[in-house]
């Protein structure tokens, strides 16, 4: 068995009216019923709805890093 793995990345967008983190984690849960093995995240890009000048809800793009199965 070797000691080496490879990756891929997609790119995903959760959003959510409470908080920049629970939209983070409501992509990741999204995410996770069709992904396996997700290894990290990264934030690239946050941004936001605004409704009567104040924030609708909050929206992040992220980059999910999965190990590819070795089977």
């Amino acid at each position: 068995m070797s000691d080496h793995h490879t990756y891929k990345k997609i790119e995903i967008v959760g959003s959510s009216k409470v908080s920049i983190e629970d939209a983070i984690e409501n992509a990741l849960a999204e995410c996770a019923k069709s992904v396996r093995n997700m290894d990290w995240f990264e934030v690239v890009e946050t941004r936001g709805h605004i409704v009567d000048g104040k924030v609708g809800h909050y929206q992040v793009t992220l980059k999910i890093g999965f190990r590819l199965s070795n089977s």
